[in-house]
């Protein structure tokens, strides 16, 4: 086990990163594997310093009390910095004729030097192979006198420092100024902290490797209930033969979707904008072209739909499309790991650098694995699988009206499908705001993000549709217009939150934004604490759950299957806020802590 320097609850000195100013902190644990101490700040800021940036107290008493000193073997030492070289190592009082001599003496040698030839160094002697002759020598006088005559200052300025003629106000306000130098230089390029992830989610390595296969299961189970007559939990379906699992040519279609939308992705339409700062201070550039995707998307499946295309199709197939997806998304997410191991650690993300195999494969080791421009986390994050969301919801409303012979379809069918497209449109029409969520400024893309966007989304998110078709639902005018207002009231919340948290993030000097009130913070940012982040602390959580109740309301009440992404959601946002809460704990120390005071409600108001 190392030796470590300093013990926990020590008062110690320790820098601030990216500058040479020394603060006194605390000492509260230390880890062994990175050989990193975390010390608390008095304002709460918690850090992970290395032990060369801390210091002992004593020491930095000890250098204030000798520079406020005067001992006379300082003032001696002052003195023969200045003296000359011919100067007597005795000093004694001076008399204004001894100085006058000095003066002269001191203007000789100046002289003197300044006509001197330099001693050859090494380069000259490299280049010669030998000493210059006399006739070199001369030349070199003459050439050296030229300069002079060009250049008094300059040569004047080297003979001071070489032969330490300044006055000691002089050095003093040089070194004042070197100083400021190097501050400036530190801030300018300050040094980057240990990117190592110290604290594993998820349950750590054992977690996520649990997590990888019980993912999977998850939704092969929820489908497969679904295709049940009676598919309450209890009833617990058949597992299929493995043969009936797959078909190469539905791989086929998924994989032509998936390049198809990629395509899209990178037509020369939209705005290009510029992400958060990231770790070295630089910005990457992003096309925003997702609602033109799902424009050219509609056209080409209502194009299909014209020339007679079964749609439903992809209800017949729909476990072996799912299979698919899974099995690409496993296949991608083992070439990022694999290219993530040749990214420089700057790239690297800062939630999945633990230095474990499983754990990095899973959470993502590359924060922004890209090829060429073409950015594969934004990619995945808002095209394939969103907008798939909405074909599939599409093609279980066209397999409904087939099934059960009907003209037009349910109106629980309608709710489900109006309501999840207007929040697909919502997201891409907003998309730029995504932009500044925890998964492209924090989480690398792995296999958490690659089977979450590419399986997770389009196949359940889409339940209460494909549960629908097998299990319609026939319900009154009037409880649909209490599930569409329910619907537009989560929907309200969760746009209007959304987008103060964008506004105030992208520019919180927007004069629409005056009349928002924020708690400064220790690192330069502000806490909300007036609109609907000063309700609750995560209002576009609350919109999001009320939202979720709303999709799953037009299936009725006789199984709890379609409200299994009711229960999800709410466990998924309600991890999602607990890491968030410890992220700005640690981020902004006390702020947070009178933020919590000011705003008690996380979620829920006066619930939770």
């Amino acid at each position: 086990m190392p030796n470590r320097k300093y013990a926990d609850g020590e008062v110690v000195m320790g820098r601030w990163p990216g500058s040479v100013l020394y603060y006194e902190v605390q000492v509260t644990s230390y880890d062994d594997a990175s050989h990193l101490y975390t010390v608390k700040y008095k304002d709460g800021t918690e850090l992970a310093l290395k032990e060369s940036d801390i210091r002992l107290q004593s020491s930095f008493k000890q250098r204030k009390s000798q520079s406020s000193s005067s001992s006379p073997s300082r003032r001696s030492r002052s003195r023969s910095r200045s003296r000359s070289p011919g100067r007597p190592a005795k000093g004694r009082r001076r008399s204004s004729s001894h100085s006058r001599e000095h003066k002269e003496d001191k203007k000789k040698i100046i002289q003197e030097t300044s006509l001197a030839p330099p001693k050859p160094s090494e380069n000259n002697t490299r280049r010669y192979n030998g000493e210059p002759d006399s006739t070199e020598r001369n030349d070199t006088s003459s050439k050296l006198l030229e300069q002079q005559k060009l250049k008094p200052d300059v040569e004047m300025e080297r003979v001071l420092d070489q032969y330490s003629l300044r006055s000691r106000r002089e050095e003093k306000k040089k070194e004042e100024i070197y100083a400021e130098k190097k501050i400036f230089e530190a801030i300018k390029t300050p040094e980057k902290p240990s990117s190592k992830t110290k604290e594993l989610e998820f349950g750590g390595r054992f977690g996520t490797f649990m997590l990888m296969f019980f993912l999977p299961a998850t939704v092969l189970y929820l489908l497969l209930m679904c295709k049940q007559d009676d598919p309450s939990l209890m009833n617990f379906p058949p597992l299929p033969a493995l043969e009936s699992l797959w078909e190469t040519k539905v791989f086929g279609v998924f994989l032509l979707w998936f390049f198809f939308q990629a395509l899209f992705y990178l037509l020369p339409i939209g705005k290009v904008v510029e992400g958060l700062p990231l770790s070295n201070g630089r910005k990457l550039q992003y096309r925003i072209n997702g609602f033109y995707a799902f424009l050219l998307t509609a056209a080409a499946i209502g194009t299909l739909l014209y020339f007679q295309f079964e749609l439903h199709y992809l209800y017949d197939h729909f476990v072996q499309f799912a299979v698919s997806a899974a099995a690409f998304s496993m296949a991608l997410s083992i070439y990022l790991y694999i290219r993530s191991l040749k990214a420089p650690e700057e790239d690297l993300a800062p939630g999945g650098n633990s230095g474990y195999l499983v754990y990095d494969f899973f959470t993502g080791h590359e924060l922004n694995p890209r090829i060429g421009s073409f950015d594969l986390k934004y990619f995945c994050e808002l095209r394939p699988g969103l907008i798939g969301w909405v074909v599939i919801n599409l093609a279980m409303l066209l397999a409904e009206m087939k099934i059960h012979n009907q003209s037009m379809p349910s109106l629980s069918m309608i709710l489900v499908n109006s309501f999840q497209l207007l929040y697909v449109v919502d997201a891409l029409w907003n998309e730029e705001a995504v932009l500044t969520t925890m998964d492209i400024t924090h989480d690398g893309f792995g296999f958490m993000l690659a089977f979450g966007d590419l399986v997770w989304v389009p196949f359940v998110y889409s339940l209460q549709a494909f549960y629908l078709v097998g299990h319609p639902i026939a319900i009154s005018w009037p409880v649909a217009a209490a599930i569409t207002i329910l619907n537009c009231i989560g929907y309200y919340i969760f746009r209007s939150a959304n987008s103060q948290k964008n506004n105030f993030r992208r520019n919180p000097a927007d004069p629409k934004l005056s009349y928002l009130k924020v708690i400064p913070t220790a690192t330069g940012k502000g806490l909300l604490v007036t609109g609907w982040w000063g309700f609750v602390r995560h209002p576009n959580y609350l919109g999001d759950i009320i939202m979720a109740l709303a999709w799953s309301l037009p299936c009725g009440f006789n199984h709890i299957l379609p409200y299994f992404y009711v229960i999800y959601f709410i466990c998924l946002l309600v991890h999602r806020e607990a890491r968030d809460e410890h992220h700005c704990k640690k981020k902004y120390g006390l702020a947070w802590e009178r933020y919590c005071q000011r705003v008690p409600y996380r979620i829920f108001p006066y619930i939770y």
